[in-house]
């Protein structure tokens, strides 16, 4: 079977018996979720999942606490592989491939569907080695500067650092550490940026600046992004799922999809009673 080639930047997705070969090119939809779910061991957090994602929009996941929003968030590029007793299935094809088929390698599927995590994580290297620190692991040696700058530069850091890349990332301000890690996020050049909770401890200003941000860097990828707050939700994103929690027969709490649409209809006219009782704050 061969991987359909991202536009950006294809490579070979990975496999041991030669499979997956990529070149893919750019497809409308990018992500097809079809009955979804996500067990840990015998307990069900996530089920029956269902959605497309599509290129270059911006698609929030929002819901209650306990929804299984990051659980389903990491089950995109394999995250839940690192976790013990996870089990994903239903299908996740990604341009048209199956993420979890035998044969495709978690590593490469990372690089290409990249994570920001909900707290600003630097390494404690230098702010040019975090950003470095992919392409020098996936062999590059040669334009390491350019590759630095370029991800710095679309990460809307490049004019706060260009005369400390020396300096431990460590002395960044929150934001300026949240942006680092799309940088380094950005340096291994995926196809896709998964978010979760990125501006949650943030102040206001710099969740403003990350915001301004995904705007820009939707017009070259695919970002999913996992929200608490509402209005960022209904700022930022084009599409939103609404996933809510509900009590299974063994009282473990069970994320479920309620509604997937456009966003301007989730906020202003939802089909469903549970969204609209969410998004006006009358339960979660």
């Amino acid at each position: 079977m061969a991987m359909p080639a991202v536009s950006v930047r294809p490579k070979d997705m990975g496999s041991k018996d030669g499979e997956f070969a990529a070149q893919p090119s750019r497809s409308e939809v990018v992500f097809e979720l079809r009955d979804v779910s996500v067990s840990y061991f015998d307990a069900v957090a996530v089920a029956g999942v269902t959605l497309d994602v599509h290129c270059n929009q911006i698609t929030a996941l929002i819901g209650p606490s306990g929804c299984g929003k990051s659980t389903l968030l990491r089950s995109f590029n394999r995250m839940n592989d690192l976790v013990a007793g996870a089990r994903v299935s239903g299908r996740i094809s990604y341009h048209g491939l199956d993420l979890y088929a035998p044969g495709v390698d978690p590593v490469e599927v990372r690089r290409r569907i990249g994570m920001v995590f909900q707290r600003p994580n630097p390494f404690p290297k230098s702010i040019y080695d975090n950003v470095a620190f992919g392409p020098r692991i996936t062999g590059r040696r040669k334009g390491l500067d350019d590759i630095v700058e370029e991800a710095l530069v679309n990460a809307a850091l490049w004019d706060e650092v260009k005369g400390k890349l020396r300096q431990s990332a460590f002395a960044l301000s929150g934001g300026q550490q949240q942006r680092l890690c799309i940088a380094r996020c950005l340096a291994v050049q995926p196809d896709v940026i998964l978010m979760d909770e990125p501006c949650s401890a943030l102040d206001p200003i710099a969740t403003s600046r990350i915001e301004d941000l995904m705007a820009d860097l939707k017009r070259d990828y695919t970002i999913v992004i996992v929200t608490h707050n509402m209005q960022q939700a209904a700022r930022v994103s084009d599409m939103t799922a609404f996933v809510t929690a509900e009590v299974d027969e063994h009282d473990h709490r069970v994320g479920r999809l309620v509604e997937y649409d456009a966003t301007d209809k989730i906020f202003t006219n939802p089909s469903d009673a549970r969204t609209e009782g969410y998004i006006t704050g009358r339960f979660g």
